[in-house]
């Protein structure tokens, strides 16, 4: 699968403060939010470790020590991690390299990079390989979207070399291609050793167009399997619904309409589907109505209370008659019996919400 005989290695960048996930990464890492019931980062890890990697280095910062406290030594999930922190956030390059000091393989050897908040089909050894017998300095996971104006933009030739690098284009006349940076590297490990130390470096806009512009083999490769960027509420539900009825890849599982984890008790009169995730020790009560939603760990459904595509924060409450629909409600807020709340909104812990208190129909 993979060249030679040594320790086969990989990065996992951990270390984002998730602002546009708030207020679910108040207490709990972007990364480490469980995606289907599984933390994002174990997906990743299992998959990386599927693909033939053995050690793992997880580039740490808001909240690091999360990471050690669930994960430990990676024993568990049939790998080695070692852990990298950011006391100051050093950008993207910046964490790469810091990472680095806790790799053990040489100059030449391929290392894996992937950003911790992408859920992804791409063949992981498939890169990998193309990588080592191409010769190319970096390799890049491209994925086409009809719309790329918010991502990095990464055209190739027909060969698949990387011709330009244009970071989230502003004007329609800047994008130049419908294929983006999907967060998935593969660097020859001296490239890596060649980003500045100690300061804020950015791979996207100061690595890889400096290493273009010395004239470095690097290599795009356009892939049409299942991608989701998971850094808003919304497509984090849509990632662990797709997880859940078998669209977006997860070995070993079966698709389901809903997935209800240990301890969780949903009564035969309530409606639960659309991929919902149903946390461990929640309740969902007779004529409860909850869909394509994510509820964490002992979130509580009242009677003929209705959520949609909504995430119910551990041990929050929707009381008995209330609507949310499109929101995130923080861990242990209570959402009161009459109140409707619509697409957007953002309940923060434990805040309570009187009965009624917030309509957008005119009947309460």
């Amino acid at each position: 699968m993979w060249c030679d005989d040594r320790m086969r290695e990989a990065i996992l960048l951990v270390g984002g403060q998730g602002t546009r996930l708030r207020p679910l990464t108040l207490s709990t890492p972007k990364p480490m939010l469980p995606v289907a019931g599984v933390p994002l980062t174990v997906h990743q890890i299992e998959r990386a470790r599927d693909a033939g990697v053995e050690r793992i280095v997880l580039g740490t910062s808001y909240r690091a020590e999360v990471f050690a406290e669930h994960l430990g030594d990676g024993r568990d999930l049939g790998v080695e991690i070692a852990y990298a922190v950011e006391v100051d956030p050093l950008g993207t390059g910046g964490a790469i390299r810091n990472a680095a000091a806790h790799l053990t393989c040489g100059p030449d050897d391929p290392v894996m990079v992937l950003n911790g908040d992408v859920l992804s089909g791409v063949d992981y050894a498939g890169l990998i390989e193309g990588h080592v017998r191409a010769g190319a300095v970096v390799t890049l996971h491209l994925v086409r979207v009809e719309d790329p104006s918010a991502y990095g933009l990464v055209p190739t030739d027909e060969q698949g070399r990387v011709l330009a690098f244009r970071e989230k284009p502003t004007t329609a006349e800047e994008i130049i291609t419908d294929q983006i940076n999907a967060g998935c590297y593969v660097f020859r490990r001296s490239a890596i050793d060649a980003i500045p130390t100690g300061r804020v470096v950015s791979v996207e806009r100061d690595t890889f167009p400096a290493l273009l512009a010395d004239g470095a083999h690097m290599r795009g490769v356009v892939d049409d399997s299942y991608w989701l960027d998971l850094g808003t509420p919304w497509d984090f539900i849509r990632g662990s619904a797709d997880l859940v009825r078998g669209i977006a890849p997860w070995p070993g599982h079966v698709p389901a309409v809903s997935l209800v984890l240990d301890d969780a008790v949903v009564d035969e009169g309530a409606d639960v589907g659309g991929g919902t995730t149903v946390g461990r020790g929640c309740r969902v009560a007779a004529g409860a109505v909850v869909q394509g939603s994510v509820l964490l760990d002992g979130a509580v459904i009242g009677p003929a209370a209705v959520v949609t595509d909504s995430v119910i924060g551990a041990g929050a409450m929707v009381e008995a008659g209330a609507v949310v629909a499109g929101c995130v409600i923080g861990d242990g807020a209570r959402v009161g019996t009459g109140n409707e709340l619509r697409a957007g909104a953002r309940i923060w812990p434990d805040v309570v919400l009187p009965p009624t208190s917030v309509r957008f129909s005119t009947d309460a």
